[in-house]
């Protein structure tokens, strides 16, 4: 590990001018290239006190050697020249989006004598046209077989068309009227050149005017009473239309544009980009990065742009690009797109409207392709053993967890605080043994308290069921319930995980500890710079960032979160749907709904004398009495807040909205604390809930 200091620039041998920069190890390989509008500035911050930089500039500057420089004219220059030393050292410590599959583009070799139609993939060839990229390369057959019959253009292997030019006899498409045949001169190269024009120019989205054209050719062919023609015509353009809809209209004022969405977390990012040409979606494309370096949205955006548009020209560079968050310096990057255009092109954040919506469309396709790439990731065999054998190395352990639980805390603001635990075994959640806990030893927020409550409570649990059962060898019927499931706390965990840092920890191994437990690890995630904290360690253990290891570990720390805020909200929402008759002994849902039905408000219900409680069904005059008492003693609530609009709302009204709620609030909540409960949707983390 390099000492940055070794190899730190003499103070003022730094230009104040824009350029690129290199960042060489000890065997002089570039391992990271980055740009800035001032190098003298840039290059300073890498070489501040170790402790104050991001973890990953830290690795990446303990592992350079060397630093180097080119200063260029103006932050555009910087740009392109950045792309270009990313292209040509790949730089380790650089983020380079990589393609989740080899997307097939629909290619017109307008390069050849006579133009072909076809399915292309990987580097694109000059002179060739291409349209998408599609998702899937049937879908680009299937396009492209409802358009021959309108645009015959030749689609065969250049094997095939010399083999047919041979002979004098087409292939079969030229038999049926799908190829207009070149290869037997039915046509010239110039006239089935115009029609690959055409068909370019239907694939770009100028579909109004010929459909308009082949309309009038088709009524000019009925007046004539030329039915035949008038009828193909008339197919024709049903066929036309039939390719249109397999692309729907998705901005009104047809549009050129590119719609770039991400989605990321601490380790890793996705973008998804949509295609519109002419106002339709045209083509789709997403990317995979692991985050090496310390980067913004807006950093990730303009890396996205780089790769997008690093290679193109002209057209393939839309007018307006629309991505969630600017690039830091927005005017060097919408310079540089409008020098590969050739043209303006405006790069912007959409706002309101139907390019927003969209937007939000492409985010929502971002996250499932990150959610689909960690779900593949984790389901992987290999990979979930091989993250489970570097935790082991990490943690110095004995043998791989194979069972690790992880505890979280949530509270609103020291109110309904609650805990979750959450358990994966072999690598892969156990959804069956997930539990959740109400904090009850004392009032208010302290997270480091409610930790080492949570700790006793489960294994003072745990050691109460061994104790039952004796040692593990006694046989597996001291395992289960009388009905045959498994006992709520009896199987230990080889490692215990936390969300927090130091102070959490510390609390967790003081409950074993209390408890005379010893042969159970223990360690803490802290979400801010995802480091490993052990018990009595100063310094966290700090995994590789592209380990399995932290991955799994991060995947436990954020379902234990997002398991912990939804039994925090649901608490919540059923404290605020609290009513005076939950205090009624025996009285369930079901009779609450029909006294509610009966009198249409808890303040109507109040005023009914026990006579008229006891015309509800289902109601004894023993349970009209203590709902009476009940009703008596409970002071009038305060008024109830609409959470939706900030309206006061009336009793009637309020007791309403708490009657619809009731099914909703089984479903979404459940009762004391140690139930198996099954995991719900993933949550998002909003306002001040932890």
């Amino acid at each position: 590990m390099a000492d940055p200091s070794s190899y730190r620039p003499k103070p003022g041998q730094i230009p104040d001018s824009p350029g690129v920069y290199k960042f060489r190890d000890e065997h002089r390989r570039v391992i990271y290239v980055g740009k800035a509008k001032s190098l003298r500035q840039r290059l300073a911050s890498y070489f501040q006190d170790l402790s104050g930089l991001h973890p990953r500039t830290r690795t990446m500057v303990t592992t350079a050697a060397s630093v180097e420089w080119t200063v260029v004219s103006t932050e555009v220059e910087a740009l392109q020249l950045e792309y270009s030393w990313i292209k040509e050292f790949d730089p380790r410590f650089n983020v380079k989006y990589r393609d989740d599959k080899s997307y097939p583009y629909l290619a017109v070799t307008m390069n050849e004598e006579f133009p072909r139609v076809q399915v292309m993939r990987g580097q694109k060839k000059k002179g060739v046209r291409y349209f998408g990229p599609y998702g899937h390369a049937w879908a680009i057959r299937d396009t492209v077989d409802l358009l021959l019959r309108v645009f015959p253009v030749r689609t065969c292997s250049a094997g095939v068309f010399k083999n047919a030019a041979r002979t004098g006899r087409p292939c079969l498409l030229g038999y049926i009227g799908k190829c207009s045949a070149p290869c037997v001169e039915r046509v010239s190269p110039e006239e089935h050149r115009e029609l690959a024009e055409e068909f370019c120019d239907f694939m770009a989205g100028r579909t109004g005017t010929y459909i308009r054209r082949l309309e009038a050719r088709m009524t000019e062919a009925a007046e004539e009473m030329e039915y035949e023609r008038a009828a193909r015509l008339r197919d024709d353009i049903e066929a036309l239309k039939k390719a249109m809809e397999k692309s729907a209209v998705v901005l009104a004022d047809a549009t050129d544009a590119d719609l770039i969405a991400l989605a990321e977390d601490e380790l890793e990012a996705a973008v998804q980009i949509f295609h519109v040409r002419g106002g339709r979606v045209r083509g789709q494309r997403g990317w995979v990065t692991d985050k090496v370096e310390a980067v913004t949205t807006g950093d990730l955006v303009e890396h996205a742009l780089q790769q997008l548009y690093g290679e193109e020209t002209g057209d393939s560079v839309p007018k307006e690009v629309l991505v969630p968050a600017l690039p830091e310096l927005v005017e060097p990057v919408q310079e540089w797109l409008a020098e590969r255009r050739g043209s303006n092109v405006s790069l912007r954040i959409p706002q309101r409207g139907d390019k927003k919506a969209l937007m939000e469309t492409v985010q929502r396709n971002a996250l499932q392709a990150l959610g689909l790439h960690k779900t593949k990731r984790a389901s992987d065999l290999t990979t979930r053993s091989r993250a489970l054998e570097e935790i082991a190395e990490a943690l110095d352990l004995d043998s791989a967890p194979l069972r690790i639980e992880c505890y979280d805390i949530s509270h609103l603001q020291g109110d309904d605080v609650v805990a979750s635990m959450v358990v994966f075994e072999d690598g892969l959640a156990r959804k069956s043994e997930y539990r959740r806990f109400q904090i009850k030893g004392f009032e208010g927020q302290d997270d480091v308290r409610s930790m080492h409550e949570v700790i006793t409570r489960r294994f003072r649990r745990y050691l109460a069921e061994k104790e039952k059962t004796g040692e593990w060898a006694d046989g597996e019927t001291g395992l289960t319930e009388e009905d045959g499931r498994p006992k709520r706390f009896a199987y230990p965990p080889q490692l215990v995980v936390v969300d927090g840092g130091q102070p959490q920890v510390a609390a967790a191994k003081r409950a074993l500890d209390e408890l005379g437990i010893d042969d159970i690890a223990v360690c803490g995630l802290a979400k801010r710079l995802e480091e490993v904290w052990v018990p009595g360690e100063d310094d966290p253990v700090v995994l590789p960032r592209t380990s399995e290891g932290l991955y799994l570990l991060q995947r436990v720390r954020d379902e234990a979160h997002r398991f912990a805020i939804t039994y925090q909200r649901a608490k919540r929402a059923r404290r605020f749907r609290a009513s005076p008759l939950d205090d009624v002994p025996g009285l369930g849902e079901t009779r609450k709904q029909a006294l509610i039905k009966h009198f249409g408000s808890v303040k109507k219900l109040r005023s009914a004398t026990i006579d008229q409680i006891c015309e509800v069904p289902g109601i004894g005059r023993k349970t009209a009495e203590a709902i009476t008492v009940a009703l008596a003693q409970a002071a009038p609530a305060a008024p109830a807040v609409n959470t939706a609009t900030g309206e006061i709302m009336e009793e009637e009204e309020y007791a309403t909205d708490a009657t619809d709620a009731t099914d909703a609030e089984s479903e979404t909540t459940a009762g004391s604390a140690g139930e198996p409960v099954s995991a719900g949707s993933s949550d998002e983390r909003r306002g001040q809930e932890r």
